[in-house]
């Protein structure tokens, strides 16, 4: 029997693949704007000398037609870029509205299974500039890997750096410019701390459940884990959980200067992201009231929170190297400093959680599994939770793209498990923003939890009620 073509999907990928359906489409996001209008022919150049030398967006995935034998990445014989990068103008005035709606309907579209799974729109007409969309298959990467790609894109002078050879390059580092970002999730939170050997060693160690159990935090088991999880009872119903349709929606704030947010985290004692993450709790309690929900004081809702597992070494690289935790908002405590109180401790038990390394290693597993115990698992992790939830420390200084200095930045991540709501901070050159999306039906006004989110963080930051 002939070898099949090319490279096999690691388990991991393929149960990100597989995650997807209609309803549930499994694609990072990804929005830079611009003051100015970048030049056409300059960004298809830097695509091909700083992106297409990553094989992988050469390849699309083929199916295998043998049983217990998973996805592969095979070479795009007839790849041609006009194929992922489209350019399209917003209709007037080009202001965020625009924008926020051409996102939303792309949010909403899936990309073509026949080709390697990304996509660019170069859009013009933005706030008298331009802007750049990137929406990339989570089986390519994780959000950590690809933000690293997308933003080794870019530079930290209008001049740029000395082309790159075109030449290919397999999982290699970065050819791109002088600033790669430290992409390590603080939100997200490593489990160093807990589980410092196997995040310091390779990914695959944690393939091994015994081995995994071994290390992961002074005996704990990685089945005392699992039967946590398994007895952590339903997240509640409110308006934020049910079915999913197709269509989603988008929106993001205004920037908050990072260093009042600093300032005001060194006040309470906690972090700048517990700070962020209990305006976002006030948040969905504002929108809840506002939509006649009755919040009992114990009330909590729990977010899917991603934990990057790459050593630090392996930034660059793509795959999926992340675990995941279960993060619970409380909603129902009305005072913001007790909130806030609650909410740290809550972070702090996380930072020493092992959950994330069992979780990777449950999909691990799932990449092998048939797809109606996928669809289980999925139902399951689903159930526990109400949100997606990420937190990306970007850049510090302003960067630029095709000599083009970038306005701002947004990233978000799939909804996994059949969630309706997404939720992202992204700190960019000294300013932080939120975006979210959600699902049209269960959530078609994404702006309003916005503008309760910069009620509730002005309401901290003046110290008003």
């Amino acid at each position: 029997m002939a070898l099949l073509p090319g490279e096999a999907m690691s388990n991991v990928d393929a149960a990100w693949l597989h995650m997807e359906d209609r309803t549930n489409l499994m694609i990072i996001t990804g929005v830079l704007s611009f003051y100015e209008k970048l030049e056409f022919p300059k960004l298809k150049e830097l695509i091909e000398d700083r992106f297409l030398g990553y094989d992988r967006f050469r390849q699309r995935v083929v199916e295998s037609p043998l049983p217990m034998v998973g996805p592969r990445w095979v070479e795009d014989k007839y790849f041609n870029l006009r194929s992922h990068l489209q350019r399209v103008a917003l209709p007037d005035p080009g202001g965020q509205d625009e924008l926020q709606e051409m996102v939303s309907t792309l949010m909403s579209t899936p990309l073509d299974a026949t080709k390697p799974l990304w996509q660019f729109q170069y859009i013009e007409n933005y706030r008298g500039g331009s802007a750049v969309v990137a929406r990339i298959h989570h089986c390519i990467a994780d959000g950590i890997a690809l933000v690293r790609v997308l933003l080794g894109m870019t530079d930290d002078s209008p001049k740029g750096s000395p082309k790159v050879r075109r030449t290919r390059r397999r999982r290699a580092p970065l050819g791109g410019g002088p600033w790669l970002p430290e992409v390590v999730n603080e939100a997200l939170y490593s489990v160093r701390r807990a589980t410092g050997k196997v995040v310091d060693g390779t990914i695959e160690t944690l393939l091994d459940p015994a081995r995994t159990a071994e290390l992961a935090g002074e005996g704990l088991k990685a089945t005392g884990v699992l039967g946590r999880l398994a007895l952590m009872p339903a997240d509640p119903m409110t308006r934020l959980k049910g079915d999913l349709g197709t269509a989603k929606r988008c929106a993001w704030s205004k920037v908050l200067a990072l260093d009042e947010v600093k300032s005001f985290s060194k006040t309470t004692g906690a972090t700048i992201n517990d700070v962020l993450l209990n305006g976002v709790a006030g948040a969905l309690r504002r929108y809840l009231i506002a939509r006649g929900e009755e919040l009992r004081p114990g009330l909590e809702i729990r977010a899917i929170v991603p934990v990057n597992l790459r050593p630090e070494g392996a930034v660059e690289q793509l795959g999926n190297r992340f675990g995941l935790v279960f993060l619970a908002l409380p909603v129902g405590v009305a005072d913001r400093t007790e909130r806030l109180r609650e909410l740290k401790a809550r972070m702090d038990s996380i930072k020493n959680s092992t959950e994330a390394v069992v979780t990777y290693a449950v999909l691990n597993a799932l990449g092998t599994a048939s797809s109606s115990v996928e669809s289980q698992a999925v139902r399951f992790f689903g159930s526990k939770a109400t949100a997606v939830m990420t937190n990306v420390p970007g850049p510090r200084e302003e960067l630029y793209l095709a000599g083009k200095a970038m306005r701002s930045m947004m990233f978000w991540v799939p909804q996994a498990a059949h969630l309706g709501l997404g939720v992202s901070i992204l700190s960019y050159a000294g300013q932080v923003r939120l975006g979210v999306v959600t699902d049209a039906g269960l959530m078609p006004d994404p702006k309003s939890l916005i503008e309760a989110f910069q009620e509730e963080m002005a309401a901290a930051l003046n110290g008003s009620d």
